[in-house]
């Protein structure tokens, strides 16, 4: 007799059999699987088993870099840019989401989805987390003073975001815009590594990322709904309701503009027809993976919502390559 298939809800369950397994976890991810045993309830605490962040976290970063390569010429150093700010990325990704983990701990054991999170099922100290958040932002920084003056600078201020994010879902109704402006400063710093300076393409590029943020993390934040509701933590997720698919209709648009705008600002003075057509590609096929998602989304469907998420990372990742592609013609 053929068995039955696995359905989202059964999966869950076999990852829960898992010793400290996190509810959200990527199904058969190696921080459960192969990480030793000891440095699980660390890597969880970073997201390591969760690695669509760190993606999204990146991804800004390989847009600045690659666009500011496009309006001038590319070097050598950044190559080391490239792998550089993909380290950072994993790192402060992991002390970003450690800081969250530490403010919301009592929140995070009154919703289903966050309570197998390390510090909420006790696998680590309040006290712990700190000093491995410490340890990962250190580590970050240290890879940090390998850019030039302005980029550092730069990477120094993202923190204040960072540290604002995890509180403003107490106190407004968008708290993902909040994680915009943490999460897409890459745009930022991938630009100034390259240029050693900021300019308006990099500022629309971030722009354009905080667009995309919204979009994605009010998807997102309808897993979560109902329990925010109980608690009264605040997300766009409830405040659009029933209106989300026309607000994210207008976030994709706004995405695709912004990233266009960018793009014309940065080449037009300089960059010939191949390298323009070939950027311009990246907000358009970005803009139609959006459109595909919006296809796809059930608001009322929390593995929907996940998984609809966590494909954002291709989202991204089609406008970095074309990004890339007109760099390097």
């Amino acid at each position: 007799m053929t068995p039955p298939a696995e359905t989202p809800e059964t999966a869950r369950r076999g990852m829960a059999r898992i010793a400290g397994a996190v509810a959200d976890a990527v199904r058969g991810n190696w921080v459960d699987h192969t990480a030793p045993a000891w440095s699980r309830p660390w890597l969880r605490l970073s997201r390591a088993d969760r690695p669509a962040g760190t993606w999204l976290l990146l991804i800004p970063c390989w847009w600045g870099l690659p666009l500011a390569m496009a309006a001038t010429e590319p070097r050598l150093a950044d190559l080391w840019f490239y792998v550089a700010m993909a380290i950072g990325a994993f790192l402060m990704r992991g002390a970003g989401c450690t800081w969250n983990d530490i403010t919301d701990r009592h929140i995070d054991g009154s919703v289903a989805r966050t309570r197998s999170r390390p510090i909420p099922s006790g696998q680590v100290t309040a006290k712990g987390a700190a000093v491995w958040m410490a340890i990962q932002a250190l580590v970050a920084f240290g890879i940090l003073l390998t850019f030039n003056g302005p980029t550092i600078a730069l990477g120094v201020a993202s923190l204040l975001p960072v540290a604002v994010y995890p509180f403003a879902k107490r106190f407004t109704w968008w708290p993902q815009v909040f994680l915009g402006v943490a999460f897409n400063w890459g745009a930022l710093v991938g630009w100034s590594a390259h240029m050693g300076g900021l300019g308006w393409p990099a500022v629309l590029l971030w722009l354009a990322g905080i667009s995309w943020t919204l979009f994605y993390d009010t998807i997102y934040a309808h897993q979560d709904k109902e329990d925010d509701a109980l608690i009264g933590v605040k997300s766009t997720a409830r405040l659009f309701a029933e209106k989300t698919h026309r607000w994210l209709s207008l976030f994709m648009v706004l995405t695709v503009l912004l990233m266009t705008a960018a793009i014309l600002v940065a080449l037009l003075p300089t960059a010939g027809p191949v390298t323009l057509v070939l950027a311009l590609i990246a907000p358009w096929a970005m803009g139609w993976h959006m459109v595909w998602q919006l296809t796809r989304l059930d608001i009322d469907d929390p593995e929907r919502c996940l998984a609809l998420f966590r494909v954002n990372r291709d989202t991204g990742l089609i406008a970095a390559l074309f990004l890339a592609a007109a760099a390097l013609v």
